[in-house]
């Protein structure tokens, strides 16, 4: 017999900006359960987790707590003030009868000391504290509002070790899909107001979140084609049976009451990067570079060859010199020894990890406008800004919202907004991912694989990098960085080991990228790496095309479409030639490595 739950919410109801943003929702979670809360932004799953912990009180619904049982709560922004160390709100944090050394050891796994001052704390320090403070007391229910936010990758992998082991129930919000994959056991959708769940993982959410939009969109179209044919009843049908033709008139107005009363499914982000003229071939040149700070070496004797269309990930420890890197490699600051040429014609957009580039007392219009009336510059083009914000789903009476009120999802489609109006060529993203929904998330993948100039970006998304790289440069330590080819996956293939690994001397860095790939010398009897990789995801490129193409193609047999949508026909005939070339660039490169293969192996 399944144990009785410990945590319930049922029918929670809670308005925000006089609009029910929990209407109805509910949440069950059973002793040693793993769900994960997911939703879009915006959609309440904070303040749901808020109401759960106790920290927020729900205009109606209920809310029960298995007596006896600890639960403790990670915000998104955890508050340190009040203390005079670390260890002192990590401390805090536990029960009378917890052990204290578990707070320390938990604060030194996290790379902390616990006697720093937590008013100096960087973002992810803070966070790390934050974690500790909520593990140390091994909890019954654990609640975690996006904690793998500004943690690098070998602070992810430690907690995903940590909460995999733990015997208490777990709640997780987070936009970190391998993260949800490894940890969920069941999945709740927090969607317009109310819940759904689904007793399987997060790895099985996606597709069955599509089914039941699905089906929801078939059933709205099956209502309007029932009220038609209603109405086409009252306008021609009315027979001289008076109380029947009551109660049908009654019905109709049912049934158009259930159409106005159906909340639609919030819209997906129009992402289009602004692109500016082609660059040259060649973007980034880096021979020997090297930087040092008060003696400690952070970039030691590195070289590489960013060519145009390339996709390189920057991953490491936090410190351990990505932002550094990454400012050399574009020119903003100048190695101690060492060269980096720039390519011709480059035109550069960033996207700032801190969100320091934003004003808090602006306005989200002002913004984007930089104060300048109520028009965006948008690929040169003005725009009205409202119709922009529309784009980044950012409604009218938003306009004149301070950008310090905006949560940490809206703070990062707005930087992405300001990011792609600008013409560019040279995308430079650091962690584009914090905050985001993994809807939009799914659209800015799609978007950089679709934009034709070069990007580079810093990561701590496993899944991110292995949807978007083209190759990875990973700090391996003492200064020493050294470029794989492909994402995440195929560097821990390629190095054996997880991120920890490697403290042992290796073999020296992979040489440049040249500026156009040679054939193998025949010596060699064997394809390089990088065409070894290409080889093997040509394929699933192909088919992911392929489909598209079959979509496209169908979309365009309408003969309707060009009178009902014409702006829509152009655009899906363009993307069908887009892909169709793309379809015939990526079969052409697969036949020519694959004969090149047949000759170097036999």
């Amino acid at each position: 017999m399944a144990a009785p739950p410990v945590l319930i919410l049922d029918a929670i109801r809670f308005t925000l900006g006089g609009k029910p943003l929990l209407d109805g929702a509910a949440l069950s979670v059973a002793p040693g359960e793993r769900l994960a809360l997911v939703g879009r932004n915006g959609s309440g799953k904070s303040t749901l987790l808020r109401i759960a912990a106790g920290e927020l009180e729900a205009e109606s619904g209920t809310r029960f707590v298995q007596p006896g049982t600890t639960m403790r709560y990670l915000p998104q922004e955890p508050d340190l003030s009040g203390h005079a160390t670390v260890l002192d709100y990590a401390l805090a944090g536990l029960g009378p009868a917890d052990d204290p050394y578990r707070a320390r050891h938990l604060l030194e796994s996290l790379g902390l000391s616990g006697e720093e001052d937590p008013s100096r704390l960087s973002g992810g320090e803070a966070r790390r504290a934050a974690l500790a403070r909520a593990l140390a007391p091994e909890p019954d229910i654990l609640l975690l509002d996006e904690p793998t936010n500004h943690l690098d990758l070998p602070a992810i992998e430690w907690l995903e070790e940590e909460l995999a082991s733990m015997r208490g129930a777990l709640v997780l919000i987070s936009h970190d899909r391998r993260f949800l994959g490894r940890l969920s056991r069941a999945t709740l959708w927090l969607d317009r107001g109310t819940t759904r769940r689904l007793d399987r993982g997060f790895a099985a959410f996606e597709e069955w979140r599509e089914t039941v939009l699905a089906e929801e969109e078939q059933a709205a179209h099956k209502l309007g084609r029932q009220i038609a044919r209603e109405e086409h009843w009252l306008r021609h049908g009315v027979s001289a049976r008076r109380k029947r033709n009551m109660r049908r008139v009654g019905e109709l107005q049912a049934l158009r009451q259930a159409r106005r009363d159906r909340v639609k499914p919030q819209g997906n982000v129009k992402l289009e990067a602004a692109e500016a003229t082609p660059s040259g071939a060649l973007v980034v040149a880096a021979e020997g570079i090297a930087k040092s700070f008060g003696g400690a070496p952070v970039v030691r004797d590195f070289s590489t060859r960013i060519l145009k269309g390339d996709r390189v990930g920057l991953v490491g420890r936090n410190g351990a010199g990505k932002t550094t890197l990454l400012r050399m490699l574009t020119g903003a600051l100048p190695p101690d020894s060492g060269t980096v040429r720039l390519g011709t014609n480059l035109q550069m957009a960033t996207l700032d990890q801190m969100r320091a580039a934003l004003d808090p007392n602006a306005t989200l219009a002002d913004t984007l406008t930089e104060g300048r009336g109520d028009q965006v510059w948008v690929n040169n083009q003005p725009r009205h800004v409202i119709g922009y914000m529309g784009d980044f789903l950012f409604g009218p009476e938003q306009a004149r919202t301070p950008v310090g009120k905006l949560s940490g999802g809206e703070r990062g489609r707005l930087l992405l907004a300001r990011a792609l109006a600008a013409p560019s060529n040279l995308l430079v993203l650091d962690e584009p991912t914090n905050d985001l929904d993994l809807e939009t998330l799914d659209l800015l993948e799609e978007m950089l694989a679709d934009y034709g100039g070069t990007v580079l970006v810093v990561s701590h998304d496993r899944d991110f990098l292995d949807r978007v790289c083209t190759s990875v440069i990973f700090a391996e330590g003492e200064g020493r960085w050294v470029e794989y080819a492909g994402g995440y996956s195929d560097l821990l293939a390629q190095r054996g080991a997880g991120v920890e690994a490697a403290k042992a001397p290796r073999a020296a860095p992979a040489a440049p990228k040249p500026a156009a790939p040679p054939a193998p010398a025949p010596s060699r009897g064997k394809l390089s790496f990088k065409d070894r990789h290409a080889l093997e995801t040509l394929p699933a490129t192909m088919e992911r095309l392929g489909k598209e193409i079959a979509v496209l193609r169908e979309w365009l047999s309408d003969p309707g479409l060009y009178a009902r949508d014409p702006k829509g026909f152009e655009t899906r005939t363009k993307g069908l030639a887009e892909r169709e070339a793309a379809l015939e660039a990526a079969e052409g490169e697969w036949l020519r490595l694959e004969m090149l293969r047949e000759e170097l192996e036999g």
